[in-house]
C-alpha cells in the first residue's frame, strides 16, 4: 500500500523519529502504525546499544513542582552535546523523566542501583509468605523470581512503564529518543520530594 504524507507525519510526531525511517517503518509494516512504532522502537534499541559507551556530559537538570508544590523532582538527564542539551526535543525528554518520577515514586534509576540486601530482603519475604501459604519447594524460588522481577518493575525508573504508555517502559522510550536524537542519553540520578515526608520521619524517630 502506498504510504501518505499524513501517514508519516503522524508516526514523526508520536516517536521523535526521522522522515525517512518513519517512511521505512510503514513500509515494512504495511502501513499498520502500530507495527511501525514497533519497528521504530527495535531500531532505537540497536542504535542505543551502539551508542551506550559514549560520554555522555553536557545535559540538564529538569525541575518539576506538582500539586502546587506538594510534590517536587529534580532529576539530571545527560546527552553527548551542548547542542542536544539545548534542543526542544531532549527537554522535552527529560520534562517527561520528571513526571514519571513524580508520578510513580521510583527509588532507583537502573537495576545496577539496586542494592543487593535490598533485594535479599524482598526475597525473605516472598519467600515467607510463599512458605506460609503451602507452596510446595520447587515453586517457591519460581514465586521469589516472579517477586523480584515484579519489585524492581515498580522501583527501578527505567523498568516501569511510561505513565502516558502502560505497554511503553521508560527504558524504551530512552531507547527511541537516542534513535531520533542520534546521541547517547542518561538519566544520570534524580531526587523527589513529597510534602510531610520528612515531618513523618522526625516524628517516628521521635516515638
Amino acid at each position: 500500500m502506498a504510504i501518505t504524507t499524513e501517514q508519516i507525519k503522524e508516526l514523526r510526531k508520536a516517536t521523535g523519529a526521522g522522515i525517512m525511517d518513519c517512511r521505512e517503518a510503514l513500509e515494512d509494516a504495511g502501513g499498520d502504525f502500530d507495527k511501525a512504532v514497533d519497528y521504530l522502537r527495535q531500531k532505537g534499541l540497536s542504535k542505543a546499544a551502539k551508542r551506550a559507551g559514549r560520554e555522555a556530559s553536557e545535559g540538564v537538570v529538569e525541575l518539576y513542582s506538582h500539586g502546587n508544590g506538594r510534590v517536587g523532582v529534580m532529576v539530571e538527564v545527560n546527552c553527548e552535546t551542548d547542542f542536544v542539551a539545548r534542543s526542544d526535543s531532549f527537554r522535552e525528554f527529560a520534562h517527561e523523566i520528571a513526571l514519571q518520577i513524580a508520578a510513580n515514586s521510583p527509588e532507583f534509576v537502573s537495576d545496577e542501583d539496586v542494592p543487593e540486601e535490598v533485594l535479599e530482603r524482598e526475597r525473605q519475604v516472598a519467600r515467607k509468605s510463599a512458605e506460609e501459604e503451602g507452596k510446595p519447594a520447587d515453586v517457591i524460588e519460581r514465586i521469589v523470581d516472579g517477586r523480584i522481577d515484579k519489585y524492581r518493575q515498580e522501583v527501578v525508573l527505567l523498568r516501569q512503564a511510561y505513565i502516558r504508555d502502560e505497554d511503553t517502559t521508560i527504558q524504551d522510550l530512552l531507547n527511541e529518543k537516542v534513535g531520533s536524537i542520534g546521541e547517547n542519553i542518561l538519566v544520570r540520578r534524580f531526587e523527589r520530594w513529597e510534602l510531610g515526608e520528612r515531618v513523618e520521619s522526625d516524628d517516628e524517630e521521635e516515638e
